[in-house]
């Protein structure tokens, strides 16, 4: 497993090549706990060590948030989906439904009864209003690559995304594998990973892949505590995330 100061064609592919335009956050903001408490306003950013889960991951978000966006000075335009494309129809599972942004080209399933919320820096996120940590969101940020092959193997790029966008640095994270898989001539990496904090510990899926001049990043995950209950349908959301030439 390469680590992101050992893999600089990560570092630089992933972070120089990308635009810094007002509407491409992409891999930036809180994609870790996206959707908890994100838009309440005057929102403290403190949190006490012995805070409960919940409250921690509301607090890291906005924390996140705002730094990550100040780093860019920019923040994302969040649009309306238009309803599902037909083709997709014999793809839907039952216990899901389907995102299709036919402007930005991607497609993905989530579980029923999850919820969308907006979350800056994410172009697309639902989560569980129960279980904030269940959730999934897709973001993108432009690039001049072609090809996710042109940045480095599936685990090199896992580890420096993980490391950091995908987590804080102050939890401890373990990469569990990372593979590519191909949907026709697209290649996709996926990847499996855990964060552990003091009071929690998240365990995560991720999708990434290249085209339409973007980096598209789908993440998805559910706490330790719940995760042999939602590994499956996790999964299947990974699993469904496709992107299209648009």
């Amino acid at each position: 497993m390469a680590s992101l100061k050992n893999s600089p064609a990560v570092c630089k592919g992933l972070f120089l090549n990308a635009s810094s335009s007002s509407n491409q956050l992409a891999l930036q903001g809180p994609a870790y706990f996206p959707g908890y408490n994100c838009t309440r306003r005057n929102y403290s950013p403190q949190v006490r060590a012995d805070a409960s889960p919940s409250i921690q991951q509301g607090c890291f978000l906005k924390r996140s948030g705002r730094r990550q966006a100040l780093s860019l000075g920019a923040v994302v335009a969040f649009v309306s989906f238009p309803q599902a494309n037909p083709a997709f129809a014999a793809e839907i599972k039952k216990g899901f439904q389907i995102v299709s942004d036919n402007k930005d080209g991607y497609s993905f399933l989530y579980p029923f009864g999850w919820q969308e919320v907006v979350v800056q820096g994410q172009d697309k996120v639902f989560k569980d209003v129960i279980e904030p940590l269940e959730s999934v969101s897709i973001n993108m940020i432009t690039t001049n690559k072609q090809n996710i092959r042109e940045l480095g193997s599936p685990q090199e790029v896992a580890d420096a995304l993980i490391k950091r966008v995908l987590a804080p640095p102050t939890q401890k994270i373990k990469l569990v594998e990372a593979s590519e898989h191909k949907v026709g001539e697209k290649s996709y990496y996926t990847f499996e990973f855990t964060a552990q904090a003091p009071n929690f510990t998240r365990h995560a899926l991720g999708a990434i892949t290249i085209g339409n001049g973007k980096f598209y990043t789908l993440t998805t995950g559910a706490s330790e505590r719940r995760w042999e209950k939602m590994k499956d349908r996790l999964h299947t959301v990974v699993d469904s995330f496709k992107i299209v030439a648009v």
